[in-house]
């Protein structure tokens, strides 16, 4: 039975976690809520109360860890109150060498490409122009080059699913920018179906984009998805930049996978 450490159980990791539980894995999963602990049991998962800091890591990591074949990482990055993440992973980092783990798979994101980079793949190179993206760069590259272990860097594009849509924040809202530049989204039933995959197949030592194949204009998507949804149009204002189109071919030629929800994002 393969056993998985799930670092971050929160939107999407516990999710991931009840699908992994159906897979007839043995699940991990941490939290930095006390209050989510005994809901985790109740779910089948064994919980553990972890917290990641700058210069060190609180809790069972120990624990957490010794029995594991697999750690996911799904920790975001929170550049923008401050924090390094790039230090708290270095942290986070000899615990795992000490473990015995032999594959990460870390949950990255596409802003490790610049907003303008044009159209990319996993060949192209990242040119990150906000502070997260830089930092998940730094990231994935400490991580890639680390020889206790195999890494599989997944970049994921806008998460979507459940009550997350990042319409809601958009909607009736006025010169917004950009109206032409493609969206790159990912609904979380492909997150999870796209780490199962990687999992189940033993996929390590790769890089991957995750976004579904599906490319509107942030005009037109938005405008549209809006208006199905009843809320506020978003005015956006014309010219700007032509933004980013993030390929994902490897996806589904490495791994043979198919995305489930595209055009009903």
């Amino acid at each position: 039975m393969k056993i998985v450490a799930i670092l971050g159980c929160g939107w999407l990791g516990l999710p991931l976690a009840k699908a992994m539980l159906a897979n007839e894995m043995k699940v991990y999963g941490s939290t930095t809520s006390e209050s989510k602990l005994e809901g985790f049991a109740k779910e089948g998962i064994q919980p553990y109360l972890i917290s990641l800091n700058e210069n060190s890591v609180e809790g069972a990591i120990k624990a957490f860890l010794q029995s594991a074949d697999t750690l996911i990482i799904d920790i975001p990055p929170k550049a923008k109150s401050g924090e390094d993440f790039t230090r708290k992973m270095q942290a986070l980092i000899p615990h795992i060498e000490t473990s015995g783990i032999g594959q990460v798979l870390f949950v990255s994101s596409i802003s490790v490409y610049g907003s303008n980079q044009g159209e990319v793949t996993e060949e192209a190179q990242p040119d990150p122009d906000t502070e997260s993206g830089r930092q998940l760069l730094e990231t994935e590259q400490l991580l890639h080059s680390n020889s206790h272990f195999k890494t599989t860097i997944l970049r994921f594009g806008g998460l979507v699913g459940g009550e997350r849509h990042p319409v809601y924040h958009l909607a009736g809202r006025e010169n917004l920018s950009d109206p032409d530049a493609p969206i790159n989204l990912i609904h979380r039933d492909d997150c999870i179906g796209i780490i199962l995959e990687i999992i189940k197949k033993n996929t390590w030592g790769e890089t991957f984009n995750a976004t579904a194949p599906f490319h509107p204009t942030r005009k037109t998507f938005y405008t549209q998805k809006a208006a199905k949804m009843g809320l506020a149009l978003p005015v956006f204002v014309p010219g700007g930049r032509g933004g980013k189109l993030v390929g994902t071919c490897k996806v589904e030629e490495s791994l043979g996978y198919r995305y489930s929800v595209t055009d009903t994002i």
